[in-house]
Parts: structure tokens; sequence; C-alpha cells
């Protein structure tokens, strides 16, 4: 045990004293913040940038119909022709021109309105036209069948199911989103940990390989520790960078908004705000709802077995990684190893994805959850949804159980083949390596 907590404290040591892991643990958030706030930035130019629409309505439907906003502003034409209004438009500063033919009738009049610009208009431009049109065309179109449209909006019922489990329990559909996006994120942060740091390990195992360091070590050790060892310091130092990524991103990301005013969260509010209001929601009673409806998460329950299913799953990954770092000489030969390990690991992002989210309780998602290789991301995407505590532990303690058992396995490979040099190892002598 004591050459284990030897291995594990050169492994980490290793790792976080190396030139390239220094420079991409402060390098990754500086590159990250600075890309977010250049988009940020741009964004907030075309935010504050005000188009000037001239207006042409020959028909004289439409007029007042066309508001002033922070985007767009409308300014009518009268008493000139098309081709006039269309040269001053060119020559002006002016974004576009909006041409409404005359024409009586509503049907012909809707698909022969055009609007004239130097480049294609953006898609939110042509939207609030099309929207301010379309309001006033069903209006006129209503009135000219005899309708009231004032009376038939008053009829419109708006129908906001209430939904409650047979114990009585209140549920929304903004508790599904919220239960949605920790499945989502807690599944997708433990993929990336496994692509990013068991690539790592891989990598570490083949350089100690060919640099004949392994020779030394074995000698001493026992392949089983060696390879414990590696897995465990590895995922510290993954874990010690992880948490810089995370401090320096939240302190470089204060100073942008404090240095240069460029607030990427308070934009993203007024999107949501923005779009709530379209929708006659309001972001308070928003927040509000969202706030009640995070109370009601098991969050302890959700903590824990995310920490559980985060270690277990990325444990057992890593061990297969270092068993192909341990059989190849290079890490262009890991290519033909790399397809089994990486295919249940997609299957259970897509099985989460597209299963999971509409049928959590369902016979696919039951299975694929307790599977060790995808249970990780298939369980942690299913648990906010309501598992029963038995089937939790019980897909925890498969996933631990094979995890020794890959560790078993992985060892095997391991101590034959970090000592095989200048040939390729395929399935078949890999199948031999565990005979002996």
């Amino acid at each position: 045990m004591n050459h284990l907590s030897l291995i594990i404290k050169r492994e980490y040591l290793t790792k976080v004293k190396n030139r390239a892991f220094i420079i991409m643990t402060f390098l990754s958030p500086l590159i990250m913040v600075a890309l977010i706030s250049l988009v940020g930035y741009l964004s907030q130019l075309n935010n504050d940038k005000v188009r000037t629409i001239s207006v042409l309505d020959e028909s004289g439907l439409f007029a007042n119909q066309f508001e002033d906003d922070d985007d767009l502003k409308f300014e009518t034409l009268s008493a000139v022709s098309l081709e006039e209004a269309k040269k001053n438009t060119q020559e002006s500063e002016v974004y576009g021109l909006l041409y409404i033919p005359n024409n009586k009738n509503i049907d012909t009049l809707a698909k022969s309105i055009t609007f004239y610009s130097e480049d294609s208009p953006t898609i939110s431009v042509i939207n609030d036209i099309e929207r301010a049109i379309r309001k006033k065309a069903n209006s006129l179109k209503l009135e000219e069948n005899d309708f009231d449209a004032d009376e038939i909006a008053a009829l419109r019922v708006d129908v906001a199911t209430h939904l409650e489990t047979f114990d009585g329990e209140e549920t929304s559909e903004l508790s599904s989103i919220l239960r949605l996006a920790f499945g989502g994120i807690a599944g997708y942060l433990l993929f990336m940990f496994i692509i990013i740091y068991g690539n790592m390990i891989m990598r570490s195992v083949i350089e100690e390989k060919t640099s004949r360091i392994i020779e030394v070590i074995i000698s001493s050790v026992k392949p089983i520790k060696l390879l414990l060892g590696k897995i465990i310091g590895t995922s510290l130092a993954g874990i010690t960078q992880f948490a810089v990524w995370v401090i320096l991103l939240g302190a470089l990301s204060l100073a942008v908004t404090l240095i240069f005013g460029i607030d990427t969260s308070a934009m993203q509010a007024e999107q949501i705000q923005a779009a709530m209001q379209a929708g006659g929601g309001d972001m308070e009673d928003y927040i509000t709802r969202a706030y009640l409806e995070f109370e009601k998460l098991p969050i302890a329950n959700l903590i824990i077995m995310f920490l559980l299913f985060f270690i277990g799953g990325y444990l057992l990954y890593a061990s297969l990684y270092a068993a192909i770092g341990a059989a190849v000489d290079s890490e262009t030969d890991t290519q033909q190893f790399m397809v089994p390990i990486l295919i249940p690991l997609i299957l259970a992002v897509y099985v989460g994805v597209f299963t999971v989210i509409e049928d959590p309780h369902g016979t696919v998602s039951q299975v694929f959850s307790f599977i060790p290789l995808t249970s990780p991301v298939v369980m942690l995407m299913r648990i906010p949804f309501g598992v029963p505590l038995w089937q939790q532990i019980l897909s925890v303690v498969i996933l631990f159980a094979t995890f020794m058992g890959t560790v078993w396995f992985a060892s095997k490979i391991y101590r034959v083949g970090i000592l095989m040099y200048g040939k390729k190892a395929s399935y078949k002598e890999i199948i031999k390596w565990l005979k002996y």
C-alpha cells in the first residue's frame, strides 16, 4: 500500500509540474474568456445598431402599424413612386425599403409585399416586419368576412395543465426542464472528463514504456498497484486542473465585466426577458418559479450520486485507456483499440438524449442505466426524474465491481504489454497475454 501512495504522489506531481500542463491550465480559461468576451462584444455592437426602414404603403391599410423599438425605426413615405423610393433609399443610410402595393384583396396583397435592401436582411428584421403585417392582415381578413377581431381574440382560451403525481406532488414543465438540464450537464461533464483525462493516462503509459523507465519501476512494484497509482494520480491532477479552471473562469469573467463592461450574463438575461415578453411571460415570475422548482429537487441525492457515478465511470474507462497504452508503442497505434471503448460511451450519450428524455423509466432507459459502460451517463440523466434508491445503489455497486474486474483484466494486459517493444499488438495477441 505504501508503494501505491508513492506512485500516486509521483504521478500527480509529474503531471502538475509538467510545463505543458501548467500552460494549458492557465491558458485555456484565458482563451475561453477571450472568445466569450469577443462574442459578447460583437453581440453588444450588433444590439446597439439601430436600423431604419422606409415604408411605402400604397394600399393605406397599414398606416401606424409599424412601431419603433430599440433596434428598428420606421419612416413612412408618401407621394413618391416605387422607383423614386428605391433610389432615395439606396442613396441614404436607410437599411431597406418595405413596399406594400395598392391592392384591397388581402390574400393577393399578402403575396405581393416586397422588401428591398442592399444585402439579405437579418431573420429578426423580417420576423418583426412579418409579425406586424400578419397581425393587421388577419384583422382585415376577419372584418372582410364580417367577424369582429376583438371578439374572436376574447374567445381564445389559454390552457395551462396542472401537473401532479399520484402521491400529490406538484410538478411542472419547468421542473422537467431543470431535471433535464442537470442530467444533461452531468452526463456531458463525465463524457468530456473521460475523453480528456483518459487520453492523458494512455499517453503517460506510452511515454514511460518508450522511455524504458517502466522496466526499472516494474522490478519493485506489482503491475496492478502501478496501474491503480497511475489512474488515481492522473485523476487527481485532472481534478486539480478542473478546479483551477472553474476559479479562473469566474475571476476572469468578473474582471472582464468590471474593466471592459462586457457582461455576457446580462445580455443573455435580456434575451430571455425579450423572449418571455414576446410569449407573455415575466422574468421575475419565471425566476421565482425556477427557484421553487429547484428547491423541490433531491439535491443531496443528486450530488452524492453524481460524485459516485462520476468517479466510478471515470475509473472504469481510465483503466481501459491505461491497458491500451500498455499494449501499443505509439499513440498512432491506439486507433484500432479506441473504437470498442468509445462506442459504449457514445451510445450512452445517444440513449440519454433520445431515450431518457422521452421516457426516463422505460425499459431501454432502465437496462442501459445498469450496464456499467453506459450507466454513469444514463443513470445520471435518469436520477433527476426520480429513480428508486435501490436501483441507484445497485447500479453503483455493479459499476464499482466492474471497475475492480476491469483493473484486474487491464493489469494482466499491462504487466505483459509494458515490456513488449517493436511488435504491434493485435486482439489475438492481447488474448494470449490474458492467459499468462
